[in-house]
């Protein structure tokens, strides 16, 4: 079974329904036994953004992903690669607690901006 840690960037554009590569990996991962799993970073970029009218999608939409909190083991693997990348590769906090859950849960990351995450330690979908 694939467990599949999705970023903000995709889901973004699954909600805008416009890249059709995207909406076909998506529509084969909700008929699969995949995990799929996201980030509360994630909601808080997402509903950053969102307009009122927008508000029960997300709701559908998170309802479908399983949201994994942050932990004290997310946190210190997040302030490692924090450590190690921000000043070479400008890591955000964000972007270091996303590459930790997926690394802490052994998830591939499914993003479009792999360059935020230069961390070895992340697989990607």
């Amino acid at each position: 079974m694939k467990t599949i840690l999705i970023d903000s960037d995709v889901l973004i554009e699954v909600l805008r329904g416009r890249d059709r590569a995207v909406l076909k990996h998506w529509e084969e991962l909700g008929s699969s036994d995949a995990v799929l799993l996201c980030s509360p970073v994630t909601v808080a970029e997402i509903w950053h953004g969102a307009r009122p009218k927008e508000f029960a999608i997300l709701d559908a939409l998170f309802a479908s992903l399983i949201c994994v909190p942050i932990d004290l083991e997310i946190g210190r693997r997040a302030g490692e690669y924090l450590s190690r990348h921000h000043a070479s590769h400008h890591v955000e906090l964000g972007d270091a607690l996303i590459a930790a859950t997926a690394a802490v849960h052994g998830a591939a990351l499914w993003t479009g901006n792999r360059k935020h995450y230069p961390m070895p330690e992340v697989e990607f979908f």
